[in-house]
């Protein structure tokens, strides 16, 4: 790269012309633009969109989320996964409720501080919301570095990310970071592709290392992927009461991990050796006390997570002996049918509860 003034000139012109319109694009209220930031972490834009309108019509405040019961932000949540994030959003507004006033903070050492905010989202926020001069460093941004800069050196290590920091600092306009940020996620969102870029189209094009030295499908290194494992799960779904007055119980999993706080059929992995049907008997004795005779197969669900795969067998069962605790679990609850859908879950318990609560269930 040569002067960096006429290619950070040329990014804004295509991004003035070029920009996606997005819903949260319509405000810069520093609240939308943390709770877009947030759930785009992972998420694909087209995924996050009819999300963010919800969430935003459900809790249009910050004082709003705050103020709200983690199950309900949880249900508001569901199915857009990473629910860590939801959990971090609704801590975190609390923390700026009642150690802020409820207003933003707009300090970056602050904003860093906040449950689920790091480095590149506090950058894209101010940015954004402040007019703060402060460069993101997100996915899409470090594959369009990686090219312009025909960085040799492996994804996310410390040389690559100084490099990009580095690179980025010296290209980003004052006065127009938030802008600069945006167009450098939508250039690798749209132009700058992983597999495939369209070159032709890119601004930057005349100044892309990678494109005069035809690397870009290596760019940027990224380290061999090992094989994603691949678990077997087991679900109990136990039922008490008459058609019409029927409940299921659910236990609501630990607020910390995979999936805390979501409700889920009690269940868990299997074992070497060991058969879905003895897996599910110890799960239930080891995380509600009690032991079961395991009936009729509901059906097998399958779900790949980010780094593994789960198939999981739901059964009907009966229990024998014990009295249903919360041995493994933050609580436990019997739940009228017709109320699952107030429950929130991941998704393959969800897949569950449209089995029982279909007409024919």
């Amino acid at each position: 790269m040569t002067d960096p003034a006429p290619i950070s000139r040329r990014l804004l012109d295509w991004y003035a012309q070029h920009a996606r319109q997005l819903p949260w694009r319509a405000t810069r209220d520093p609240y939308a633009t943390w709770v877009a930031e947030i759930m785009l972490q992972q998420t694909r834009v087209e995924t996050v969109i009819p999300y963010y309108q919800r969430w935003m019509s459900r809790f249009p405040t910050l004082a709003a989320l705050a103020e709200s019961d983690l199950q309900d932000v949880l249900a508001c949540w569901e199915g857009l996964g990473y629910y860590a994030r939801a959990r971090s959003l609704h801590r975190a507004a609390g923390i700026i409720l009642h150690k802020h006033g409820g207003i933003f903070p707009s300090d970056f050492k602050t904003v860093l501080s906040l449950p689920g905010i790091g480095h590149s989202s506090a950058a894209d926020i101010l940015s954004i919301a402040f007019g703060q001069d402060h460069a993101a460093l997100d996915g899409n941004i470090k594959r369009v570095i990686a090219r312009l800069s025909d960085l040799p050196d492996e994804l996310n290590s410390p040389a690559f990310l100084e490099k990009c920091r580095a690179t980025l600092a010296g290209l980003l306009p004052a006065g127009r970071a938030g802008d600069f940020n945006q167009a450098l996620m939508d250039l690798g969102a749209t132009v700058c592709l992983p597999a495939a870029p369209t070159c032709a189209a890119c601004p930057l094009v005349q100044n892309c290392l990678a494109n005069q030295h035809q690397t870009q499908s290596v760019r940027p290194v990224s380290r061999a992927k090992p094989a994603i494992p691949q678990y077997f799960v087991t679900a109990g779904v136990i039922l008490r009461g008459e058609p019409g007055t029927r409940q299921v119980l659910l236990a609501q999993r630990p607020q910390h991990g995979l999936l805390g706080g979501m409700w889920e059929y009690p269940g868990g992995k299997q074992e070497p050796a060991e058969s879905l049907a003895d897996c599910l008997k110890r799960e239930l004795r080891e995380e509600l006390g009690v032991e079961v005779e395991v009936g009729a197969e509901i059906g097998t669900f399958k779900h790949a997570y980010t780094h593994f795969r789960v198939t999981l067998r739901a059964n009907y069962c009966r229990i024998l002996s014990g009295e249903p605790a919360p041995l493994a679990a933050d609580e436990v609850r019997w739940v009228n049918l017709a109320d699952l859908p107030a429950y929130p879950m991941g998704k393959l318990d969800r897949l569950i509860s449209g089995v029982l609560t279909q007409p024919s269930g």
